[in-house]
């Protein structure tokens, strides 16, 4: 009974034994669970002590920066000195005596053409002249008679009457004969001889280019028609789209620079001579034109040119352009958080001035900001991401 017991006690031990190692077998079969993934900021970088002493940060402090509003912009005509020529009399054009570029003077030719027109009123000014003369030599006739006692004063009266009346529509017909064009010369011509002339001139009133042409030979004209533009170009203007951010630092009167890549990024000086009240609902700018003297004639119309709108100083925060990193079609700066960490963080910037760069938002003052190196150190930052 003795040995039945050990023995079962033996077994016993043996088949626990066997279980505990079955087990553990068991258990280190079974794959080890994957540790948990770490998650980075891709906007975080850290760098060495020793590479950290090649950039250089600095805390973001008030600079001094000038109003300088840097705009596109084109060259026009002033159209002021702007002047739209056309017939004063209904006429067939026979002849056009100037092109789109001449240089024409005031009082000049530009084209000819016949009217029936102007026929009618040199007869009507003949015979405003023929009525004249009458009533002169009657009046004459009656100073006479009434010195012979032969007719009273109340027929002299009404004579000088009729001749003042004469005189009067003689002078409107003159004044017609004027606005249709026809010279004093002419006039001359036709109350001496009595010779008509069919044919007057369209001609220039001011001095300048022609920078237009609407008529041909052969074509009828009527009053009212623009024929021709003649514009003084010695003097133009330089006309940009402001954007409506920068729309309180514009005002009249304030020097600009003008550089026109045209003429070899050539500079000019002018001034702001018109700001629009109005913002474009569509491009959300307003027309900003400004006067620039052009004595030889350099500028030409529909030139591109650069404006450079320079203001009064302020203050405000702003950092050096070459701490500015563009990311994604965002301005960005790198921020230090801690010792060898710097931050990637997204900045709005205003506009420049002598190497600086206004800050809008997305900074505080007092923040410490890598100004120099920050090209660097964003290769890094982006290295490390790729890694």
């Amino acid at each position: 009974m003795t040995n039945f017991l050990s023995n079962f006690r033996r077994a016993s031990c043996c088949l626990l034994i066997g279980s505990t190692l079955g087990l553990t077998a068991c258990d280190r079969s079974k794959p080890a669970p994957a540790p948990a993934a770490v998650r980075t900021d891709a906007s975080l970088v850290r760098v060495t002590p020793e590479m950290a002493q090649n950039f250089k940060v600095a805390p973001l402090a008030l600079e001094t920066l000038d109003t300088t509003q840097e705009i596109t912009g084109r060259i026009e005509a002033n159209d002021q000195w702007v002047t739209r020529i056309g017939a004063s009399v209904t006429g067939r054009v026979t002849e056009v005596l100037v092109d789109i570029g001449h240089r024409v003077s005031a009082g000049q030719a530009l084209a000819q053409l016949s009217s029936p027109e102007l026929t009618q009123a040199q007869l009507n000014y003949l015979r405003a002249h023929a009525a004249t003369s009458l009533a002169e030599r009657a009046v004459e006739r009656a100073r006479q008679l009434i010195q012979a006692d032969v007719i009273g004063s109340a027929e002299l009266q009404r004579r000088e009457s009729e001749l003042s009346i004469a005189r009067a529509e003689w002078r409107a017909a003159t004044d017609q004969l004027r606005l249709l064009g026809l010279s004093d010369a002419a006039i001359e011509r036709l109350r001496e001889k009595g010779q008509l002339s069919s044919v007057t001139n369209i001609t220039a009133t001011r001095s300048g280019v022609v920078v237009e042409r609407k008529v041909s030979a052969g074509q009828v004209a009527q009053p009212g028609d623009p024929l021709f533009t003649v514009a003084d170009l010695s003097r133009v203007w330089v006309v940009g789209a402001l954007p409506e951010q920068a729309a309180a630092s514009v005002q009249l009167d304030q020097s600009v620079d003008i550089e026109v890549p045209a003429l070899g990024a050539r500079h000019f000086n002018g001034k702001v001579v018109f700001v629009s009240d109005t913002i474009h609902p569509e491009t959300r700018t307003l027309t900003v034109r400004t006067q620039v003297d052009n004595p030889k004639g350099m500028l030409k119309p529909q030139m591109l040119a650069t404006l450079r709108i320079t203001g009064q100083s302020v203050q405000q925060l702003a950092i050096p352009q070459a701490a500015v990193v563009r990311e994604n079609d965002r301005d960005h700066v790198f921020v230090q958080t801690a010792p060898g960490q710097y931050k990637l963080t997204p900045v709005t910037l205003g506009a420049g001035s002598r190497g600086l760069r206004a800050i809008q938002s997305g900074l505080s003052q007092g923040e410490p900001v890598v100004v120099e190196g920050a090209f660097h150190l964003n290769n890094e930052r982006k290295r490390a991401e790729l890694e």
